[in-house]
This record gives C-alpha cells, structure tokens and sequence, in this order.
C-alpha cells in the first residue's frame, strides 16, 4: 500500500438499516409497508423521466426503464399472486411472456437485446400493471390466511425490485451518455463539485484468524450469500478509502493502459478489443479530463473514487500500485467492524463523493459510493444449496465465469445492502458504479 504512485434530493422510502426486522419479528404488515416504500421510490426514479426516456435500450447489457418498471411487477404477479392469491386474475395474459427476464420455469423469456422494440404496452399501460398488481398484494399481505410462502417470496421480490432500481439507475446514464445532446438525468444544472481532499492512503492491519463470513439465517438474504461458516485468513492489509480518480490518472499517465505485465491475459485482450484507454465514463478534452454523470457531464475531481472500472482495470491498477485486491472475506470482516451508512441511492447523488476522514486508520466508504471488486469469483460456500424453487433460478444459475463486488453503490437502496451481500458481475464489466479498494499481505 505505502507503494501507491502518486442536487436532486430523493425522498428517503426505504427503511434503514437500523428498521430492519429480524425473520422471525417478520409479518404481513412490515412486508407490506416495505413493499409499498420500495414501490415509491421506483417511482420517484423514473418521474424525471419522458416516455420517450423509458423505452431507450442503450446496448444489450441494459434494458429500458419502462421494461424494469414491467418486470419488477411481473415478478410479484407470476411468483406471488398468480399460486398464493385465491382467484387472482392476470393484468394481461402476455404480460407473463413479454415481462419475463431469465427465469425459464415461468416460460420463454424474449431476446434481452430486443427489448426496446416493444412500443407496446405503452408506459400508460404499464403504470396500471402496477397498480392493478399493487392492489392485489395489498389484498394478499392483508388475508387472513397468508402462508409463510408466499411472504417469504413477497420479500424477495421487494430486493429484486430493489436490485432493478440500481439497475435503473446505471441503465439511464449509460443511455444518455451515448445521447449526443449528453442529457442530465438530474437536472440541467451541475452540483457544485466539493472541495474536499480525500484523507492520505494508508492500510488498516488485521490479524491472522479463524473468522466466521456469510449471512445470519435470521436476516434476509439471497441463498447464495450463506451458510454462515468459518474460513482461516492470514494477515493482511485493508486501505482506508477507495482509489481517487487522481491516483488513477497516475497510473493512465504511467502508460497503464499499454503495459501487457499489469494485466492477466484475458483483460489484456478486451483491452485491445475494445480500444480502452481510460475508465468509461472518461473523456479528456485538450489538456483536462471531463466525467459524465447523472447529472450531466463535469470536470474530473482527482479526489473523488474512481468509478465504472471493470475487474480486469482494478486488478490491473492493484498490480501497478505494488498492491493487490482483497478477497471477499477479506472484505467483510473489515465491513463487520465499521458502521453499515454512506451514499446510496436515497441520498439522490448517484455519484461517487470524495472520502471524509475518519478515525485513525479505520477504513471508510465501505457502504456505498462505489461496489468494490474482490479477488474472489463467485462460487457457493461450503454446504451450500441452491433454494427451492424460483429462488433457486434466481441466483444459482449465474454463479459462473464472475467476480464478487462488495459494499453497494451511490445507487444501492440502503435497506437492501448488508454485510454478507455478495454483488457478482463478468470481470469485463463497467456500466456499474465499481470502484477500487486495495490490499496487502500482513507483515
């Protein structure tokens, strides 16, 4: 580590961390009050936006906003409605197939790639699916005979719904960049970029031990993310903040994006496939380097986190910096022992901020600003099995050839980040809020 080269407001409709109920402690109301702040808040993600807006589909990796909108409510009405409400009658009987995403049990999903070219349902239409949809659950949530199924699969889909708001979020950036006019998601006018300096980098030593990682059974979490188990660490080194864009930058200017030995093989390859010379996002305009954001396109702030790096870069910068990345449980223990708060999604600011020091050589900016990549690819833990089910399809089947992210984003709901949450993406990836932390061995 000591190597290292040198406003929209949204309103808060997500409970926080601190009203989080334990499974048991779980009931019909609770599920209901938080399925009807999640719903509000999608809402308030997609008012900014036109019709028009909603149906761009930038590249095969993103979806529309009015598709998101359609899917999160699918996704109640297939798995919750349709087997759990008595009589419940469909909104529309190929909402099923057109809605559809992956999940093979429910039918023949369409070409992901294909779906900006369904004009209809219009987003009139598709504003009275959830309604219609929002209705029946508040019916279903209020029933005498409610099953522990079908409110254990009510919760699931609120965090689905709540994965589809992040996404959301990083779709419609992606789209108006590519706009020419460079759109602003939030607004015409810019925040004023802040004048802070991020603290110096230095690493926060951990000892070598038998440490348990992995969700409590009692809290919820996607099947993949436990059994809670124990693994043996070595010492090791955990940096204080993410990497700034200025550091970065040191490491564009050091000719990084043109020196095979940093990279492993494949990333070396996408590198010159794809012509990368900089994080995406990133434009240099004579002399300066200019970032676009929800808000429009800006000068670079060298003290904000890098962002919109893809695995192969963080792990190429690790090896530049005389450092590496940490492994995931290396992450969560270090996450275990600061306070789970920082810049998500109901802050509004969808960006990255510049680190506030802390206490000592405690790290900061664990939760939010930028999901960190780990070492680590995803895999199950020890005993572990998929649910039954559709939670099964939900994970299970995606849980090869990726890395693990951890810690959330500037676009990740608070109620639906935690500790043990294992985020996993293809190691090319960038159109999400990803960002750098570094590590060391212990000495």
């Amino acid at each position: 580590m000591a190597s290292l080269k040198s406003i929209i407001t949204f309103q808060s409709a997500s409970p926080s961390q601190e009203e989080r109920v334990t499974a048991e402690q779980k009931t019909s109301e609770t599920i209901l009050g938080h399925y009807r702040a999640v719903r509000r808040q999608t809402d308030l993600l997609a008012a900014p936006l036109s019709a028009e807006d909603q149906m761009v589909q930038s590249g095969p990796h993103t979806s529309p906003v009015k598709w998101h909108l359609g899917h999160a409510t699918w996704f109640f009405e297939t798995f919750v409605l349709t087997p759990h409400l008595n009589g419940y009658r469909p909104f529309h009987p190929l909402f099923r197939t057109i809605f559809n995403s992956y999940f093979n049990s429910a039918g023949a999903p369409p070409d992901e790639a294909m779906r900006s070219t369904l004009s209809r349902p219009s987003l009139d239409q598709v504003r009275m699916y959830c309604r219609y949809v929002d209705d029946s659950l508040q019916n279903l949530l209020q029933s005498a005979n409610l099953s522990q199924e079908a409110l254990r699969l009510a919760e699931l889909g609120i965090h689905h719904e709540q994965q589809h708001q992040e996404l959301l979020v990083a779709d419609i950036k992606h789209s108006f960049w590519i706009n020419p006019l460079r759109p602003a998601y939030q607004g015409s006018s810019l925040p004023p970029i802040n004048q802070l300096t991020a603290p110096p980098q230095k690493p926060h030593a951990y000892l070598e031990g038998l440490y348990e990682v992995g969700s409590p059974e009692n809290e919820f979490h996607f099947d993949h993310e436990g059994p809670r188990h124990k693994v043996h660490l070595k010492s090791w080194r955990f940096a204080v903040r993410l990497v700034t864009c200025g550091e970065y930058m040191a490491f564009i200017e050091d000719r990084g994006y043109e020196r095979p030995e940093f990279w492993m093989s494949d990333g070396w390859k996408v590198v010159q496939q794809h012509g990368w010379k900089a994080p995406l996002y990133w434009e240099k305009s004579g002399q300066e380097w200019k970032v676009f954001t929800c808000f429009g396109a800006r000068k670079l702030n060298e003290h904000e986190p890098v962002c919109h790096v893809s695995y192969y870069e963080a792990d190429a910068f690790a090896r530049w910096a005389g450092a590496r990345l940490p492994t995931e449980f290396e992450w969560e223990v270090a996450a275990a022992q600061v306070k789970s708060e920082g810049n998500l999604l109901e802050d509004g600011i969808f960006h990255p901020m510049t680190a506030r020091a802390g206490e000592g050589d405690v790290p900061v900016q664990v939760y939010g600003d930028a999901w960190e990549w780990t070492a680590s690819s995803s895999a199950g833990y020890p005993g572990y099995r998929p649910a039954p089910g559709v939670a099964g399809e939900y994970m299970a089947k995606f849980m090869s050839g990726q890395m693990v992210l951890r810690g959330g984003s500037c676009a990740t709901p608070r109620s639906h980040i935690r500790t043990a949450y294992r985020r996993f993406l293809q190691p090319e990836a960038r159109w999400q809020f990803s960002g750098i932390r570094l590590a060391d061995d212990g000495v």
